[in-house]
């Protein structure tokens, strides 16, 4: 990779204050943020930051002005913590933190709305409808084509999600959604691979090609197999690249996303790159993307989540 990377320059540890690590809380995602917060702690405390965890599931949100914390480094996933919930009540605090605001927040976390945004603007997504107890799920399957993925619009982590490769399945697949989430979408099956961009700053950093040894990317090859395949170099062309980049920052800033996040992408068989969804948390755990792209672009852990931190103070 020759492309070089330049990040903003951290300040002296101590400077960025008190620094509370909000991790767990209420979400389905719950046991992961856990992982990925316990991560973020270690390496700001190896960095020399005062930093402490701060579970909102177990004590209240406003006890971080009652312990005097400075900043915030938001390690939830899912409901309540990437949603823009959590985001709203800090910027109500005045309590500076990492990663977007409430409305890019909310908004990524809607599959649906982000990708209404994405459509008005001409960017290229799969081709979806949404769903209820009323539709007919036989035609839409004819419409989209078989196989196709039914998911909750609200939920991270593949939680709820489905493959579904015959019309016999279709029903399950919807009820198990519809457990997770009141809106339920189903999207056509693109078929050229599995890609995601990690924004960083105003920078896409390296493409990762994902390759999954079970049936797609579940919550399983996330965080619990280790037969799941990272390619770093994706080994696509630098023109194919710099477009999946291109796509990512635009798709980012699209929904109003700042200081870090991570953008998926599926491939057609025609080497056309299609956005999926927006990550504006991602995993920070030791199956984690974001930091297999930092890594390749130079970057070590502690260096990544400092420069996370240090981006909280410039939005």
């Amino acid at each position: 990779m020759n492309k070089q990377y330049i990040f903003p320059h951290s300040r002296p540890p101590a400077q960025h204050g008190k620094v509370a690590v909000l991790y767990g809380g209420c979400s389905d995602e719950r046991e992961i943020s856990l992982k990925s917060g316990s991560a973020v702690l270690t390496a700001l405390l190896k960095s020399g930051v005062n930093a402490q965890p701060f579970d909102p599931a177990e004590q209240d949100l406003h006890k971080l002005l009652e312990y005097g914390f400075q900043r915030v480094f938001i390690a939830l996933h899912g409901r309540l913590g990437e949603d823009g919930t959590v985001q709203g009540a800090l910027e109500l605090m005045n309590i500076p933190y990492t990663g977007s605001g409430v409305l890019a927040s909310a908004l990524a976390m809607d599959k649906w709305r982000s990708k209404l945004v994405w459509q008005a603007a001409g960017l290229p997504i799969p081709a979806y409808e949404m769903l209820d107890a009323s539709s007919d799920l036989v035609a839409i399957a004819n419409r989209l084509g078989l196989p196709l993925f039914i998911k909750p619009a609200n939920e991270g982590s593949s939680v709820g999600i489905s493959k579904v490769k015959k019309v016999s399945e279709l029903q399950a697949a919807y009820v198990e959604a519809a457990k997770h989430d009141k809106l339920v979408m189903a999207e056509t099956f693109i078929s050229g691979g599995e890609y995601t961009v990690t924004i960083l700053g105003r920078q896409a950093l390296p493409v990762i090609k994902i390759e999954p040894a079970n049936e797609f990317y579940d919550y399983e090859a996330k965080y619990l197999r280790d037969d799941t395949r990272y390619l770093c170099p994706a080994g696509l062309s630098q023109e194919q690249e710099s477009e999946m980049q291109r796509l990512a920052i635009q798709g980012f800033e699209l929904i109003g996303g700042t200081g870090w996040g991570r953008v998926d992408f599926l491939m057609s068989a025609a080497e056309k790159p299609y956005l999926l969804e927006i990550n504006t948390v991602p995993g920070m755990t030791d199956h984690s993307l974001v930091p297999m792209a930092a890594l390749q672009a130079g970057m070590s852990f502690e260096q990544l989540v400092l420069t996370i931190l240090e981006l909280s103070h410039v939005e």
